[in-house]
């Protein structure tokens, strides 16, 4: 088996997967998953696609993720993951978009307007 590699984004995070066969070991940024990810919320959420389609021990994966929050950061590699098993094997699909790990979340920073505090927020009004 080949290299398989993708691409997952959420808000400014960006996440390059590479799924190779393998023990099951996860290294972000030539770190382990552990070490990277301290919290089990977040390995959870890399792990989940994993989990649902029974691979957690078949690929190893490699991963280059930047930009954003650690959040945001998990939520890419999660999606990027969940792209790479429906490459893989096409049933993965009818497993993986029930659960929403294939939606690219569209939601970003609005940015900010001049003559305002922030993207809404106004400065304070003085009547007189």
């Amino acid at each position: 088996m080949e290299v398989i590699h993708k691409i997952g984004r959420r808000k400014t995070a960006v996440a390059r997967v590479y799924l190779s066969e393998g023990k099951g070991n996860i290294t972000v940024n030539k770190r382990e998953l552990e070490k990277y990810f301290t919290t089990p919320t977040l390995q959870y959420k890399v792990k989940q696609a994993l989990a649902l389609t029974d691979n957690e021990t078949t690929f190893d994966i490699s991963v280059n993720v930047f930009g954003g929050g650690i959040t945001g950061q998990a939520e890419a590699i999660r999606l990027a993951i969940a792209r790479a098993m429906c490459t893989l094997n096409d049933e993965n699909r009818g497993i993986l978009k029930p659960e929403g790990l294939l939606t690219r979340d569209p939601r970003m920073v609005e940015r900010k307007k001049f003559g305002q505090k922030k993207a809404r927020k106004k400065f304070q009004f003085s009547k007189r």
